[in-house]
């Protein structure tokens, strides 16, 4: 906002006093209560699906439980979800009555909290509080200056932790790339873990390769949470886990790795990615089904273990270009989808997550930016809790892009501004201040008590992007937008970093595991 106000003589811009008031207001720290948009923001005012369309997909997947079921579950899994209700088949599949289906949705924990290294950034799941982060598998990052792919490595995923650290409307962090230069898959996990959790005290989401691996893992973040007590009291990381490979069968491997982190007192995401037309239906709707389905399925194997363990319902449904079979993340059919299961997780009752922010574009350009608001804003206003893979990823999950995700933390920004809404009341309906501006007053509400007091908790100001005049724009040397986020990241990256490890901690992680990254300053 100019500090200008409304001349009667010409109707142009005279300058006025203000401004000091309007330096003042914007300088003073707002508390978390006054801030415009902050994180677990109530989403829910847009519902693609009616009442009864919920209840019809519901009412499908509970049929495909029952009759179609889910094959190549491992011996642990058949025999907890025997136990508990299931039935397995001659054809080796377990399939899922009804009864037992409605009861574990019932013993499932319906208003989650995952912790963060800093208490401060602590996520509250439930109803439809929102909470956007990173997420993703990518094996490239984006060179935005030489416009090119190349490697994604550890230090890159230290980086993105970093850089997700400073950024406040991106609200957890799970890992965005894979370090591709760590080839072991044990030291991966394990550097994964360490790379992420030295760069942010935000929530950490990672996977883990192989069940083994998981042993180590909870070591390593028993020392860094100061005891084996401490971390179950306040677990800060999630195992993101693919506990089925669409369409309708069990992924072994990764169910023995959620066996072992419900165990270990882990959060899990309880991931179905099927891709309509290819591993899932290709109707929207159908795809829809086939995620709850699935992640029915393992709601009932989490709970027949441990009732009321800390589980995301991750319908993660990807749209497919039907011309080509490739992924179409950044398409309006999967903001569709995306916010179609939000609804089904509202109507189920449990905290879920699924995938939007994806741009197919190879660029942070005009495309990625359509793309990626697109489907944010849909995820936000559909009330979904945690919308993953929100910032920095491009070429449908193949590469991600640091100065993206600082241009996504703006575009976030905006769509968080969607997400809270308009407030009605007597004060923001505003008749008074209306009635002294327009009846004796200067005919403008530049400089008004309502508008001075409204300025940083009413509206939201992006960091990167530019809002300045054209004759401004060239006064400052015409900014480029890439270049400012450049800018912002070198920044960033030139300081230490803001969360390090006690050093008492990190030499006792260095002393145990193979810690691959130098010394976090």
């Amino acid at each position: 906002m100019k500090d200008e106000s409304i001349s009667p003589a010409c109707g142009r811009p005279a300058r006025s006093g203000g401004r000091a008031a309007r330096h003042a207001m914007r300088a003073a720290p707002l508390t978390e209560a006054k801030r415009p948009i902050r994180a677990g923001m109530s989403g829910g005012t847009y519902r693609p699906l009616s009442q009864q369309d919920m209840e019809r997909i519901y009412e499908t997947a509970l049929i495909a439980l029952e009759q179609i079921g889910l094959a190549d579950a491992p011996p642990s899994g058949v025999a907890v979800m025997t136990r508990a209700g299931a039935i397995l088949g001659d054809d080796n599949r377990l399939r899922f009555p009804r009864a037992l289906v409605e009861q574990m949705l019932g013993l499932a924990n319906k208003a989650i909290t995952l912790h963060a290294r800093d208490p401060l950034h602590d996520l509250h799941l439930s109803g439809t509080k929102v909470h956007y982060g990173t997420a993703g598998a990518a094996v490239h990052m984006v060179d935005v200056l030489g416009r090119h792919y190349r490697e994604s490595t550890l230090q890159d995923l230290h980086d993105a932790a970093r850089i997700v650290q400073q950024l406040d409307n991106i609200h957890f962090l799970q890992r965005p790339m894979v370090a591709r230069d760590v080839t072991d898959n044990r030291e991966m996990d394990l550097n994964t873990i360490y790379a992420c959790c030295a760069g942010t005290a935000k929530h950490v989401g990672v996977s883990f390769t192989e069940p083994d691996f998981t042993a180590d893992a909870l070591e390593m973040l028993h020392l860094m949470a100061g005891g084996e007590d401490q971390w179950r009291a306040r677990p800060f990381v999630s195992n993101s886990n693919c506990f089925v490979v669409p369409p309708m069968k069990f992924a072994t491997e990764s169910c023995l790795v959620m066996e072992n982190c419900i165990a270990g007192g882990m959060p899990v995401l309880l991931l179905s990615a099927g891709q309509a037309g290819a591993t899932a239906p290709a109707p929207i709707a159908g795809a829809i089904v086939q995620a709850v389905a699935e992640c029915l399925a393992g709601v009932v194997y989490v709970n027949a273990i441990k009732p009321g363990h800390t589980a995301i319902f991750g319908t993660w449904p990807f749209v497919s270009d039907l011309r080509t079979g490739a992924m179409s993340g950044g398409s309006g059919e999967q903001a569709l989808l995306t916010a179609g299961c939000a609804q089904m997780h509202h109507f189920l009752g449990i905290p879920g997550g699924a995938a939007a922010g994806i741009a197919d574009a190879k660029l942070p350009d005009m495309q990625a930016g359509w793309e990626q608001m697109c489907s944010n804003v849909m995820a936000g206003l559909s009330g979904l809790n945690m919308v993953y893979e929100a910032a920095g990823m491009h070429a449908s999950l193949l590469g991600f892009c640091f100065e993206s995700l600082i241009l996504g933390d703006d575009l976030l920004g905006q769509a968080m501004r969607c997400v809270r809404g308009i407030e009605i009341t007597d004060e923001t309906l505003g008749i008074e201040t209306m009635r002294d501006v327009c009846i004796g007053g200067p005919g403008h509400y530049l400089g008004t008590d309502q508008t001075l007091g409204l300025m940083e908790t009413e509206y939201v100001y992006p960091v990167v992007a530019d809002r300045t005049s054209p004759k401004e724009w060239v006064e400052r040397d015409k900014p480029d937008l890439i270049q400012s986020a450049i800018a912002r990241k070198e920044s960033i990256l030139g300081k230490p970093t803001a969360v390090p490890f006690p050093p008492e901690t990190d030499a006792a992680i260095r002393a145990r595991f193979n810690i691959h990254l130098g010394p976090v300053a």
